[in-house]
């Protein structure tokens, strides 16, 4: 159960930044005893592994901040961050610290695609309310939208390895946002096609 929390957790942190909960597996798995990878996922914690999500990660960071080229980054990450979601779910289940569940070990595969789910539908709330966003600011959202879901990854990702009986709590949040979001984004919509209607001067291509 406390593992099937971490991926959880992990995988809804991917479907913000693919690499960041990547990242801190791979260091943690590296340099503590907090996390013991199986070997089949012992690759994640390796030298080239590491530096390779790193480049990954400062790439994303910049081109996420960037209007028009945050949208088209998320129509890349669309494969990316669900794959993501379930290698850290697969991953994270099979370790040995977070749960002796033998069943977990020997069927990764349902952790992959539970990984792939709630990844999935983090990343589609994400990419569904960035275009709106970059719209509704003329561009200036893109930076501020992107640090916050690079912050919440972040704290989702520690929340899900040290306090794993709150992610519920945080993926509920999570879903709240996404939620509100959502309802201002469609909002906007419909105020910005009543106005296109009142006048149809304006373009809003």
């Amino acid at each position: 159960m406390i593992a099937a929390l971490t991926g959880m957790g992990l995988s809804a942190a991917a479907g913000l930044n693919a690499y960041i909960p990547f990242l801190i597996v791979a260091l943690l798995a590296r340099f503590t005893d907090v996390l013991t990878l199986p070997a089949s996922f012992a690759w994640i914690e390796s030298w080239w592994a590491i530096a390779g999500g790193t480049v990954l990660l400062l790439t994303e960071v910049v081109l996420d901040k960037i209007p028009a080229v945050d949208t088209i980054n998320d129509a890349v990450q669309t494969f990316i961050r669900p794959s993501m979601g379930g290698l850290v779910f697969a991953a994270t289940s099979a370790a040995e610290q977070l749960d002796n569940s033998a069943w977990m070990k020997e069927n990764a595969w349902v952790g992959v695609i539970l990984g792939i789910i709630v990844s999935g539908l983090v990343h589609t709330g994400k990419a569904a309310a960035r275009p709106a966003i970059n719209a509704g600011t003329l561009g200036a959202g893109a930076p501020v939208a992107s640090t916050v879901e690079d912050g919440t990854s972040i704290a989702l990702s520690l929340i899900a390895i040290f306090l794993p009986l709150l992610v519920i709590v945080a993926l509920v949040l999570l879903a709240i946002a996404l939620f509100l979001l959502w309802r201002r984004v469609r909002a906007w919509k419909k105020r910005r096609q009543r106005r296109a209607d009142d006048d149809p001067t304006i373009s809003y291509a």
